[in-house]
């Protein structure tokens, strides 16, 4: 009778929880758009640096913001190979940082193969990419070897560099980093900033931005 009673009680709480995961894979989905419709409804109160395109937007200048022609905060993170990788490695090289939700997703597997796809355009631009999210180093490792991705991702786990780049996002309590990119100068200050991407098309639009930025 107490199994019985266990059971009843415990099938509630098991449907909950199985709710909740469902609607946390269909945030991450949705994490793309949402983040792009917030960046559109804020683009009327910031204003870009020079002729930046309209989703390379400045912000607005505070002790802890990222601001075009301000330095891009240094980090170290662990790489997929277990390495460890800092910013500062790559200052005399453009670097093009991304922030992405989750490995193995739909966008942003788009997004990986189109920054691998373009990789010798961004080497002839001298850009070393480096993809940023919350999953462990083991997931990186898996994703890299699956999508044959040759550049760096880097586990953000505890989110503090996502957070300290303004790209960290809770859905139902987990911690998901948002797609923003950051375009960072060889002197190591952020040359243009993309907020709420999409992932298809975003390389091409990052390769004119670095275009553009290299014949300043």
């Amino acid at each position: 009778m107490f199994g019985l009673s266990w059971k009843i009680i415990a099938l509630p709480v098991l449907a909950g929880r199985l709710a909740a995961l469902a609607v946390l894979a269909a945030s991450i989905g949705n994490l793309a758009v949402a983040s792009a419709s917030s960046s559109a409804s804020a683009s009327a109160s910031r204003t870009a640096s020079g002729p930046d395109t309209a989703k390379a937007q400045s912000q607005s200048p505070s002790a802890d913001s990222i601001v075009i022609g301000r330095s891009a905060p240094n980090f170290t993170l662990r790489n997929q190979s277990g390495g460890q990788t800092q910013l500062q490695d790559f200052l005399g090289h453009w670097v093009v940082l991304y922030f992405y939700p989750k490995d193995f997703t739909g966008g942003c597997t788009v997004e990986a193969h189109n920054f691998q796809r373009d990789s010798a355009a961004y080497a002839k631009a001298d850009a070393v990419i480096l993809g940023v999210s919350v999953d462990n180093v083991k997931s990186h490792q898996g994703f890299c070897t699956q999508e044959k991705l040759n550049f760096k991702l880097l586990a953000d786990t505890a989110g503090m560099v996502s957070k300290q780049y303004h790209s960290l996002r809770n859905v139902l309590g987990f911690k998901l980093a948002v797609r923003n990119t950051f375009i960072i100068d060889p002197q190591g200050k952020v040359a243009r900033i993309f907020l709420g991407v999409k992932p298809q098309g975003h390389s091409e639009e990052v390769l004119a931005a670095l275009a553009e930025l290299r014949k300043r």
